[in-house]
C-alpha cells in the first residue's frame, strides 16, 4: 500500500514539475491549452484508477468470504453464491461509477 501512495505521489510531483518546463518554448496560449489537457487527462486517470482500487479489494474479500464459507459447508452453495453474487454487483456499480466520472473529466 506505502508503495503504490508513494508511486502516485512521485508520478503527480513528476507531472507538476516537468509540464511547465516543456511547455515553456511553445507560445502562453498553446501551453495554457495542453496544460489544461494534461490536468483534465491526470484528473480521470486518477478518478477511475482510485475508484476502481476500492471495489477490486471488496470483491477479492467477497470471494475470499464465500469461498471460506462453501468450504466449511458446501451443502449451503446456492444462498452463498446468491448472495456473492449481488455482493460484488453492488461494489462494482461503484467501479461503474468512477468510469463515468472519469470519462466525463475527459471530456
Amino acid at each position: 500500500m506505502r508503495r503504490v501512495v508513494l508511486i502516485l505521489v512521485l508520478a503527480v510531483f513528476l507531472c507538476l514539475v516537468f509540464s511547465p518546463t516543456v511547455l515553456a518554448q511553445e507560445s502562453e496560449e498553446i501551453a495554457r491549452a495542453q496544460n489544461e489537457q494534461a490536468m483534465k487527462m491526470l484528473a480521470a486517470g486518477l478518478a477511475i484508477g482510485l475508484g476502481a482500487l476500492g471495489p477490486g479489494i471488496g470483491i477479492g474479500i467477497i470471494g475470499y468470504g464465500a469461498m471460506q464459507a462453501l468450504g466449511r459447508n458446501p451443502e449451503a452453495r446456492g444462498g452463498i453464491m446468491t448472495n456473492m453474487i449481488l455482493a460484488i454487483a453492488m461494489a462494482e456499480a461503484i467501479g461503474i461509477y468512477a468510469l463515468i466520472i472519469a470519462i466525463v473529466l475527459a471530456m
